[in-house]
């Protein structure tokens, strides 16, 4: 999703068999060893009560699943602590921030965490030595991030519909830290809200969303039909442009955003590139400058961490919704956020 895409949401060699869909079976061996799926392969975690958990959204997934007792580290996380407090409350301030970005792997091993949870281009990665493969060698597993398990042996993620990869992770982090009670109702209440949207009023013709992550190598990035913003998008009542694109977060050329001609534009808040950069960007740029969307500024930013996958999607599937009604895209509704977005996410004057 940017330059920190490749650093988070959103690369290495997955083992054999991450190209099947996910799912919760789990099973508790004689010795306290959990057994689940992760990425379709068959994975036993002997040990699982010190946990290295990186990035904000899946920090978020952590929490949800009623982990937070067993993460001993974690990283990336400053970008989201604001909204991840939002969500979580106080426990967030009692989390170590081993590092501030991607850590090394020398950092994590030194802390010989039991399992490091995160994803590809998520903090594993063959470029900075830090995947699961290297983990192992040092007697530490790992859990991959269903939204960013391969295709095969592609370079595309994604082998699940995004709500189901979110069920998936809850319940795989609440089995393994022994909170399942905890994770269901996560997802028992993820999915009732996910019901009220799908219920509400919709657009005789569905507003087209296109996804502005950031302004990347002569494009802009964003994401396809694996990502987290595609579950978001459609919950919402809107279609996403790029959902022709067979991957989770990927990068595409301006013209496809003219292609799309889209009604709404969402943006990806983190410290990178800032909202007022991408702004100007579509204002300046000339495939983009004269669009309606951009003429009559209609643009929602969310933070990083609700449009990766993870428990905060579903809340930002209804701030999308309220957006969208406020530029009068899709038919009014009483549907009311229900996470207060803090005060220092920028752009929140265009949806008031």
């Amino acid at each position: 999703m940017k330059k920190y895409i490749a650093i988070l949401c959103g690369i290495g060699i997955l083992a054999a068999g991450c190209g099947t869909t996910g799912n919760n079976e789990a099973s508790t061996s004689a010795n306290g060893g959990v057994t689940l799926k992760n990425c379709g392969e068959e994975v036993t975690y002997q040990h699982h009560d010190k946990l290295w958990v990186h990035d904000g959204s899946i920090i978020s997934i952590a929490l949800g699943a009623g982990a937070g007792d067993k993460i001993n580290w974690v990283s990336s996380m400053q970008k989201d602590k604001d909204i991840l407090r939002a969500k979580h409350g106080d426990i967030v301030d009692r989390l170590e921030d081993a590092a501030e970005k991607t850590p090394s792997l020398e950092e994590v091993v030194s802390k010989k965490p039991d399992i490091m949870v995160a994803g590809w281009n998520y903090g594993f990665s063959e470029s900075n030595d830090l995947n699961p493969e290297r983990l192992k060698s040092q007697g530490i597993d790992s859990y991959i991030l269903t939204e960013s398990c391969r295709q095969g042996s592609t370079g595309k993620r994604g082998v699940v519909e995004p709500w189901q990869a979110v069920r998936d992770d809850v319940g795989n982090l609440g089995k393994i830290a022994g909170s399942e009670a905890t994770a269901t109702q996560v997802i028992d209440d993820m999915d009732t809200r996910l019901d009220n949207l799908k219920a509400a009023p919709q657009a005789e013709k569905k507003p087209t969303v296109f996804v502005f992550d950031s302004v990347k190598d002569g494009g802009i990035f964003t994401s396809g039909k694996f990502g987290g913003p595609q579950a978001i998008i459609e919950a919402a009542g809107g279609n996403n442009a790029t959902a022709d694109i067979d991957d989770t977060w990927t990068n595409v050329g301006w013209e496809k955003i003219a292609s799309s001609t889209p009604d709404v534009f969402v943006m990806v808040d983190y410290p990178n590139q800032s909202f007022e950069d991408k702004v100007e960007a579509l204002r300046s740029n000339p495939v983009t400058k004269d669009l309606p969307a951009v003429k009559e500024n209609r643009f929602i930013n969310l933070p990083y961490a609700m449009w990766c996958s993870g428990p905060l999607n579903i809340d930002a599937a209804e701030h999308v919704r309220k957006g969208m009604e406020k530029f009068n895209v899709v038919p009014q509704t009483d549907i009311q956020p229900q996470l207060t977005l803090p005060a220092s996410v920028p752009g929140q004057e265009y949806v008031q």
